[in-house]
Formats: C-alpha cells, sequence, structure tokens
C-alpha cells in the first residue's frame, strides 16, 4: 500500500501536470528539450506501477518497475549530485527532500519495500491484463497533455499591478513579457541572460521574484537585466492569475489576454516562441 501511494501520488502529479513537472525535471538537470516527455514517461511508468502494485497478479512486476525506477533515479542524482547537492527535490510531490545522504537513505528504504512487495507477490502468469492498463495510462496522459494548453492559456490579466518604486504598471494594452524568478536560482539566472541578449521589439518586459524580493535588484544586475525590465513584487495577484510551479516561468500577454506560458529556456526557447507571437524580432 506505501509503494503504490507514493508511486501513485508521483505518476498522476506528472500526467496531471506535465508542464509543472517538466519544470521540475529540467532543474534536475534533464535536459529541457527532453524535459515534457520525460516527465509523461515518467508519469506513465509511476502511474502503472502504483496500480500493479495493488492488484495482487500483477503485483510482482509493479515492484520489479517500481525497483528499477529507484534505481534509475539513484543513479541518475548520484551522476548529478555535486550539481545538486543541498537542492530542493520533488519528484515526489509532497515530500520535500533535498539532495544530500539522507536522500538515497530515504530511496533505499523505498526499493527495500519494492523488492518486499514484488518477493512476495503470487507470480505473474498474464501480460494481457497489465498491457491493457499501461495502454489505459498513456491514453490518459495523451488526453492530460492535449487539455494542458487549453486550461492554461487565454486568462485574463489584472488591470494593473504596482512597480518596486509604486508607480503602477497597466497590463490591457500592448505586448508584455512577464518574466518569474528566484533571485537564487542559477537556472534563473541563465534564462534571464538570454533574455537580455534578445532583440525586443514593442514589448514591455516586466520581472517578478518569487521569493527574497530583497535580491531582485542583485540579480537583475546579474542576468543583465537591469535598465529593460521594471520589477514587480504582485507575486500572488500574478501567480493566481496565471498559475505555475517553479521559476523561471513567463507569461506573454496581449491586450490584457494570456497568449502562452513559457516553462523552458534551453535551446531556442523562449525565443522561438516569443518570436512567434511577435515579441521579439
Amino acid at each position: 500500500m506505501l509503494v503504490a501511494i507514493i508511486f501513485l501520488a508521483a505518476g498522476l502529479w506528472k500526467i496531471t501536470d506535465l508542464y509543472g513537472a517538466a519544470a521540475r525535471l529540467a532543474q534536475a538537470r534533464v535536459p529541457e528539450w527532453l524535459s515534457v516527455f520525460t516527465a509523461a514517461t515518467l508519469g506513465i511508468l509511476e502511474t502503472f506501477t502504483g496500480i500493479a502494485v495493488l492488484v495482487p497478479r500483477w503485483r510482482r512486476i509493479g515492484g520489479a518497475l517500481a525497483t528499477c525506477l529507484l534505481a534509475a533515479f539513484m543513479i541518475f542524482i548520484g551522476i548529478h549530485y555535486t550539481e545538486l547537492r543541498g537542492a530542493e527535490c520533488n519528484c515526489f510531490p509532497w515530500i520535500k527532500r533535498a539532495v544530500g545522504p539522507g536522500f538515497f537513505i530515504g530511496d533505499a528504504i523505498m526499493m527495500g519495500l519494492a523488492i518486499l512487495a514484488a518477493a512476495l507477490s503470487r507470480p505473474l502468469t498474464s501480460l494481457r491484463g497489465a498491457a491493457v492498463l499501461l495502454a489505459g495510462v498513456c491514453v490518459f496522459c495523451g488526453l492530460s497533455f492535449a487539455a494542458n494548453p487549453i486550461l492554461r492559456g487565454g486568462a485574463r490579466a489584472p488591470d494593473w499591478i504596482t512597480a518596486e518604486n509604486g508607480q503602477r504598471i497597466p497590463l490591457q494594452s500592448g505586448k508584455i513579457f512577464i518574466f518569474f524568478f528566484n533571485p537564487q536560482c542559477l537556472h534563473c539566472r541563465d534564462a534571464g541572460l538570454k533574455l537580455a541578449a534578445l532583440p525586443w521589439a514593442d514589448t514591455k518586459l516586466i520581472a517578478v521574484p518569487t521569493e527574497n524580493p530583497r535580491f531582485a535588484d542583485w540579480f537583475m544586475g546579474k542576468a543583465g537585466l537591469k535598465g529593460i525590465s521594471a520589477v514587480s513584487d504582485d507575486l500572488d495577484v500574478l501567480k493566481k492569475t496565471f498559475p505555475f510551479d517553479t521559476p523561471p516561468a513567463g507569461v506573454i500577454l496581449e491586450d490584457g489576454r494570456e497568449k502562452a506560458m513559457l516553462l523552458q529556456f534551453e535551446g531556442d526557447e523562449p525565443a522561438k516562441t516569443l518570436r512567434h507571437y511577435g515579441l521579439v524580432r
């Protein structure tokens, strides 16, 4: 039951919030161009594993899959341990863990439970039912992927937000890009450097810190955004209107309406999407 709960929670979270899960995986050093595919694949396998562990006749395959997934996860974190040490890992939702020795101990305990579940289960006699279940989870993931952009798009922005100097910034006219960042996030800094280097068209650029707003000015200087972007601390109202998981993230607005949510900041993104909507030349 414990193995099933852990894997169902992790898998269903990824399937129902593919872009949020992809953003977290990208921060964990999964190549950003591969992050959505990886989130979908892991979501499918984790959901299937959680259900399989619950069903006695499929429990052996579920326990074996859980063991393999945990082993692969620990190997990946081990390879990137120096880069990720101390970083918060939220690959299993609602379980707040920092990458360190305790991280591997926790995963080893989960692996032991998965091995125990497989060892104490009846032998597998047929794969037909499990294959049907896997196909159903794949269809569910596909439907979630198709619906996600629809659910994200079209939100109406607030009439205005407040800049750090107290002035109002209107959001109901023209093309606007809102960039959400954590001043202490290296991935956010790299995203800011990419934004600063773009040939912006007639676009208003607004930066919003998600944490530690007192470091926003320092971050803007490091990212090269100082002087080309206004800064606002109105995170709560903006995040309520344009929900996202973790920064870096961005919202494209046109005449007060959301046109796209950006969570990819590697490779040819975000330049490709920003150019598509006419925000950069």
